[in-house]
């Protein structure tokens, strides 16, 4: 969610609570919501001896999930088109609060027509999906520090530590 290549103006999570009144997300609430597939979300734990602890979240029943996001396309100032994202955030459910206050909004694909707009409902009906996915349905577990440099990109990023 960038006007350009510089990353100190990057905007990756809208806060649910405001997406649809703050100018920079607005437009794009109304006009270009999206879904960004994922198997899973990584959060931190702060603390302990070691500092911090990524935790891997995901489905309990192994499915894959989507995330509700917006798009955005931008034209730099050089003419370079840029297409950019955002996933929204709202408050933890039960099974990331203990590791995190923010989660990313998770959307049921029966939820997804409503999102994308393919109906015609109100904004208010939307708003409402903007919230904690129910937490029996997730699962967590500690995965390896190597997450926390994007030069590592293997399936062993999931892999739940064993103490």
């Amino acid at each position: 969610w960038s006007k350009g290549p510089d990353a100190r103006f990057s905007m990756i999570n809208a806060r649910a609570e405001t997406v649809a009144e703050k100018p920079a997300y607005r437009g794009a609430f109304r006009h270009r919501p999206c879904l960004v597939p994922a198997d899973g979300f990584f959060e931190w734990k702060v603390g302990g001896k070691d500092g911090k602890q990524p935790y891997f979240f995901s489905m309990r029943s192994g499915t894959s999930i989507a995330f509700a996001g917006l798009w955005e396309h931008w034209i730099g100032a050089g003419g370079d088109e840029i297409e950019s994202f955002t996933i929204i955030v709202t408050d933890a459910n039960e099974c990331v609060a203990p590791v995190h206050a923010r989660m990313p909004v998770i959307l049921r694909p029966v939820d997804y027509p409503l999102w994308l707009g393919e109906t015609d409902r109100p904004d208010r009906e939307r708003l409402a999906l903007l919230r904690p996915f129910p937490s029996d349905d997730m699962c967590a577990w500690p995965v390896s520090r190597k997450v926390n440099s994007p030069a590592n990109d293997s399936p062993d990023l999931i892999v739940e530590l064993v103490a």
